[in-house]
């Protein structure tokens, strides 16, 4: 890999896309600087990324063709290091390894006698430590592939063991099918393979396969976006405290039962990306990589710096060598191992050593890519927009030339790789190219938009709804910097808050969800916002879209994984899809729209098309109308009023007809829009476009219009 292919020869495309970003070209160029000085060391030091990218190829524990087996760990603060486990009857000392330069250390095993190999497949393994002091401490390997904490009937304690995985070769899982194209269009489907099952337990990657997978093609998603992948030993952490990034889950099966997963998901189509925590980790000792070699450093800062007060985590140190070799290696090795296609980056390691936690009531909102960039400040001076702070001295260039650095590499190795950034700040130059001095990421998410649905359903009686601020939230994004926009995910799902049809509905959730049951006019207004907020953030908010699993049918309550304050219950940890199954329950109308909505933007490609125009947005009318992918999307959010010949600008003159309904029967509507009805343009111009057409808008409806002729 030529590291020269990295200069900025179209920074000038940054300037044209904004022109207020040129005071601020000495700062682009000296962070790109810092990228290419650790491109420039790499390659000297390794022959390029290729090599150091690999990591997990020289780390952790290998088998031969003679069957010998090779260790080797970095443990630069370590005084000495030592294998053990069952095939040595747990005798710490017994098998030392051997210090090479540079804080790595190396350890060889003959076979066998018989020629097996001394370590066999599913045996425990660990890493003795000796520190400065003398003292000697057990370790799990950073670069385990195989974790798994021990049954509770075995009275072994809840610390998770390393298992070696070495299955025989016909064992291994064969990979059949080829990547899914990269969508031209985001449909993400959020997930989380533990809580996909309908009964009280932890689900499976069989079950995800077999279950889950089709109900998501069937929806219409192209894409899933699997969380809590890296083990983690609490499993409430929801993935975001990592303990082992090599190792997948084992709490959901096997690594061959993942393979086998994503070899399906690819088989219906579907892109597949990780959620990826690369900011900070666990602060467990025996089962995390916290004080792996005896020190409170090595892959993280010490002091403050290493220290995430509100999460209890730890901050890598992204200046030191092989945390970049381990972090970029983990990387890949997730796409080399598992075919993974893309990853959304999680990464919160933010500090805010003068805020209350009180003022963190939507921590997971906040912390994100962003709070990688940012340390040392309030929340609010975070988020100002002002350019000063995005390429001023609070920005964590470190962390910044990570993010730049496993970008530039994804998609070197694999040009067809999506990278997400969660992100909140608007930081310009994150979703642009490398060449142009960008981070890279090709994707941001839109996270102001499901705060505004939340704080319109909480603070605001539909009457008081502002269309102008409603646009605004929905369109206010960076000019060629796409983003992933959403009406919830996980976030709003999690215990503490709601959903967006739970704030609707609420306990009328429980009684008047059947088809049988009388009109309620709770029930009522829910279907019908329900479908308007996901239909305009789909086709208004951005050029990609997310939607947490069982969202897209209203599932009820919230989300709560077993923890003693709910006496370890999986009630509120698994997903009741028998709802949307039932065509007697209201459930299903919703699903069925959200698939109505997702294969009219497989058909037309909203997403990918040019943002969206806006020709109407009125405040006493609660009307919006816009053009996008040329079709033409009507919204009255209006409680009770409902206008007949409505005046629709459009450029496009023709013949309209509509396309989709949110009031259609199917969908649990009124069935009051006629689609045989056949709307001619006038070529007049109106709210600022060359001509206009006529419609009924009957109130809590969103109608979508095709031109089927000129």
């Amino acid at each position: 890999m030529d590291p020269m292919k990295v200069q900025v020869a179209e920074i000038e495309n940054l300037f044209k896309l904004d022109g207020y970003l040129k005071p601020y070209e000495r700062e682009i160029r000296r962070r790109h600087g810092i990228l290419q000085d650790w491109l420039n060391k790499i390659d000297k030091l390794e022959g390029g990324l290729e090599e150091f990218s690999q990591g997990y190829k020289y780390y952790g524990l290998h088998f031969n063709d003679d069957n010998s087996v090779v260790a080797r760990e970095w443990a630069p603060g370590a005084k000495e290091l030592y294998l053990t486990g069952d095939f040595n009857n747990w005798q710490w000392e017994a098998n030392p390894f051997r210090k090479l330069e540079f804080g790595k250390w190396e350890l060889h095993l003959p076979p066998n006698s018989d020629g097996s190999p001394a370590i066999k497949h599913l045996s425990e393994i660990k890493i003795i430590v000796r520190n400065n002091n003398g003292e000697l401490l057990d370790r799990l390997s950073p670069w385990a592939v195989y974790v798994k904490q021990p049954p509770k009937e075995a009275n072994l304690g809840v610390n998770y063991k390393q298992l070696v995985w070495h299955p025989p070769d016909d064992e291994k899982y064969k990979f059949k099918y080829p990547s899914a194209q990269r969508p031209k269009s985001l449909r993400i489907y959020e997930c989380h393979v533990g809580i996909a099952s309908q009964e009280p337990c932890i689900g499976t990657y069989d079950h995800f396969t077999t279950e889950i997978i089709p109900r998501i093609k069937r929806q219409g998603y192209n894409a899933i976006q699997v969380m809590a992948i890296m083990e983690h030993a609490y499993y409430a952490s929801f993935g975001y405290q990592v303990t082992s990034f090599f190792a997948a889950s084992s709490r959901f099966g096997t690594p061959e039962q993942l393979k086998r997963m994503i070899d399906m998901a690819h088989e219906s189509g579907l892109f597949v990306l990780l959620d990826v925590v690369h900011s900070h980790a666990s602060k467990n000792v025996q089962d995390g990589l916290n004080q792996f070699d005896g020190t409170n450093n090595c892959y993280f800062h010490d002091g403050p710096r290493g220290e995430h007060a509100l999460w209890d985590s730890r901050l890598f140190n992204y200046v030191e060598y092989e945390v970049l070799r381990f972090l970029l290696s983990n990387l890949r090795w997730w796409h080399e191992n598992y075919n993974f296609d893309g990853y959304r980056f999680e990464i919160k390691n933010i500090r805010y050593p003068s805020i209350e936690l009180s003022k963190f009531k939507y921590l997971f909102r906040f912390d994100g890519v962003t709070s990688m960039l940012y340390h040392s400040r309030g929340i609010n001076e975070s988020f100002s927009g002002d350019y000063n702070e995005y390429f001023g001295m609070n920005v964590d260039t470190d962390a910044l030339n990570y993010l730049a650095l496993a970008n530039y590499m994804l998609h070197l190795q694999n040009p067809e790789c999506v990278t997400i950034a969660e992100d909140v700040s608007g930081m310009p130059t994150l979703c642009r190219p490398i060449s142009e001095g960008g981070i890279g990421f090709d994707y941001r998410l839109g996270m102001a938009i499901p705060d505004k649905w939340i704080q319109l359903l909480k603070e605001y009686s539909d009457d008081q709804w502002d269309m102008g601020n409603l646009v605004h939230t929905l369109t206010n994004r960076r000019y060629r910097e796409n983003t992933v926009a959403y009406a919830e995910s996980h976030d709003q799902a999690l215990v503490g808050d709601k959903t967006v049809a739970f704030w609707l509905m609420d306990k009328e959730m429980y009684t008047n969800m059947s088809v049988l049951s009388e009109s309620n006019l709770i029930i009522d207004r829910g279907l019908a916002l329900h479908k308007m907020v996901r239909l305009i953030t789909h086709s208004l908010g951005g050029e990609a879209y997310l939607n947490f699993m069982g969202n897209e049918f209203g599932h009820p309550e919230w989300l709560d994984f077993p923890r003693p304050g709910n006496n370890n219950s999986y009630h509120y940890a698994r997903r009741q899809w028998n709802l949307a199954d039932d065509n007697l329950l209201k459930y299903h109308f919703l699903c069925e729209f959200d698939r109505a909505m997702n294969e009219l933007e497989n058909r037309f490609g909203w997403l990918h098309s040019d943002p969206a125009y806006v020709s109407w947005k009125h405040e006493s009318d609660k009307v919006i109308a816009y053009e996008r992918a040329g079709l033409v999307f009507v919204f009255n959010f209006h409680p009770t009023k409902s206008f007949t010949n409505y005046r629709v600008g459009t450029n496009w003159s023709g013949i309209y007809k509509v396309c989709l309904s949110t009031d259609d029967q199917i969908y649990g509507g009124f069935q009051r829009i006629d689609k045989n009805c056949n709307h001619f343009t006038k070529p007049e111009s109106y709210a600022g476009r060359n001509n206009y057409f006529e419609v009924y808008i009957p109130s809590r409806t969103a109608v979508i219009y095709e031109r089927v002729s000129n």
